[in-house]
């Protein structure tokens, strides 16, 4: 997802999926990690102290995409995704 985007969201691993995805799809279960999701800050694109902005520091332009085999995600998710994230 573009480092603009307010729909990124994203794990305590960084695993990062789109909301329709996280809410819809995967209901707030990481299938990597099996965490849940928060809504991904969103890095300034302007310099406004110490060079900490996209300018400086780049979003990576490397894709990697990882299949989430649905099946295999609702039984691993089956039985955490009714506890709270903090809880799991």
């Amino acid at each position: 997802m573009p480092p603009e985007s307010s729909e990124a969201m994203i794990c305590s691993y960084e695993c990062t999926f789109c909301k329709s995805c996280v809410e819809n799809i995967i209901k707030n279960v990481c299938p990597n990690c099996g965490g849940g999701f928060c809504q991904r800050p969103i890095r300034p694109s302007i310099n406004h102290k110490g060079n900490n902005f996209l300018g400086n520091d780049p979003a990576s332009t490397v894709i990697k995409h990882r299949t989430v085999d649905i099946q295999k995600h609702k039984l691993f998710a089956r039985d955490i995704k009714s506890s709270d994230p903090k809880d799991r």
